[in-house]
């Protein structure tokens, strides 16, 4: 059984048991979310596709909250003597699938 979920409008496929890193969440570590926007779900090969959702939730706990790696920006002008260095580091929420219920 797998699902096709919309979390912080990105789309991620889940299974149970599985554990993703999602865009940050509201929560502390231990706390169970829920999600009811699932886009398609499979149930033993039998796939519903919703339009626009399917109806069903997918339940899961925080597991904890971290930041990503470190992406680098540079800006250059040529000639021009003009340098530019930013980076950013994207806030991230694990979460573990524990059930889905179509």
């Amino acid at each position: 059984m797998y699902a096709v979920v919309e979390i912080s409008g990105q789309q991620f496929a889940v299974a149970p048991n599985q554990t993703v890193k999602v865009p940050l969440l509201a929560g502390n570590a231990g706390d169970t979310v829920e999600f009811t926007n699932i886009l398609l779900a499979s149930d033993n090969g039998k796939v519903h596709v919703g339009a626009p959702y399917v109806k069903g939730s997918v339940k899961a706990t925080v597991n904890a909250h971290g930041k990503g790696d470190k992406v680098l920006v540079f800006h250059k002008k040529r000639r021009k003597g003009y340098q530019k260095l930013n980076g950013h580091r994207q806030h991230f929420t694990s979460i573990t699938v524990t059930d889905i219920k179509i």
